[in-house]
């Protein structure tokens, strides 16, 4: 009787490291992508460090030398800015400085999450819309609707059903701005439809939610990003403008547009009051737009400088 053992070569330490290679190289390809894509892009680069900066403000602010942003010292009111109160105090003593930098939380989030909530929805409707023909003249007559009223009265009439909070805020704006997210996805999968690979996908009886998925969504995705950084800059605004004339948030929450409102009396004299929210909210809405100018840069063929 023959006995046949097989026995496994031992794998050179080398090889293993080779065959490793492309797997711990990935990480440095991916650093060099993204560094080789913000060169290209500068203004991607500076909106977006800018943002960054801006939203670890709001995340760290207990850490960066603040108070109680609602505390009250009325023996300490209408303080100009030195070194114990860096902006200055309000007319009932509380540090500016502190509330400019707590506001940004709240600017933030109602930006952020209007953004997120208004592209799905609007997502899903314009895809809805422009894909099924039954159904556009009825989803579209509605949204023509909605973008008849100025968003900032559909907000304040929306606002004056509910109580002051930060989320009924966010679905006010919201309920604002899914009409032209709507219309923008719309337009696009309008063009996508008429391509010939969608003809061919239903022409090999492949159903329309899968053709939706695979063929319409990915080619919309672009677009609403870029257009998902104007509704964040433009919710901010929103948000300001409803806090400054006592629809938004409740005075008792720090935001950049209650400071200015409560600031507005003394504003010839005491003018940096307003002037330190105004100028982050200034800041903050510029970040937003250099990030969407530098993604509808990036992301248009259009305009790309070398095919």
């Amino acid at each position: 009787m023959t006995i046949s053992t097989t026995s496994r070569m031992p794998v050179p330490p080398g090889l293993v490291i080779a065959q490793q290679l492309p797997d711990l190289l990935l990480p440095v390809k991916i650093r060099r992508g993204l560094s080789g894509f913000l060169r290209n892009n500068p203004t991607v680069a500076i909106g977006g460090a800018l943002l960054l900066c801006l939203v670890l403000m709001g995340i760290f602010a207990p850490y960066l030398g603040t108070v109680d942003p609602t505390a009250l010292a009325p023996a300490k009111r209408t303080r100009a800015p030195s070194a114990d109160f860096w902006f200055g105090t309000d007319v009932l003593g509380r540090d500016v400085y502190s509330r400019v930098l707590y506001g940004a939380r709240v600017s933030l989030t109602v930006g952020l999450s209007v953004a997120v909530l208004s592209s799905f929805a609007g997502l899903t409707i314009g895809l809805v819309s422009g894909f099924v023909r039954w159904a556009d003249s009825i989803l579209m007559r509605f949204m023509d609707g909605l973008m008849s009223i100025p968003p900032i009265l559909l907000a304040v009439a929306l606002m004056a059903l509910t109580r002051g909070s930060v989320g009924n805020v966010i679905m006010a704006i919201t309920a604002a701005e899914i009409p032209r997210v709507t219309r923008l996805v719309r337009g696009v999968v309008l063009s996508l439809r008429e391509q010939a690979y969608v003809d061919a996908a239903v022409a090999s009886g492949t159903r329309a939610p899968m053709i939706i998925l695979r063929h319409i969504l990915p080619n919309t995705l672009a677009p609403m990003l870029v257009q998902a950084t104007y509704v964040c800059a433009s919710a901010m605004i929103v948000e300001s403008i409803l806090s400054f004339i006592g629809a938004g948030t409740p005075p008792t929450i720090p935001s950049w547009g209650n400071i200015m409102a409560e600031g507005r009396a003394l504003w010839q004299v005491k003018p940096y009051i307003v002037f330190f929210p105004a100028a982050f909210l200034s800041v903050t809405v510029l970040a937003v737009n250099l990030l969407g100018d530098g993604l509808r840069d990036a992301l248009d063929p259009r305009m790309a400088k070398s095919l």
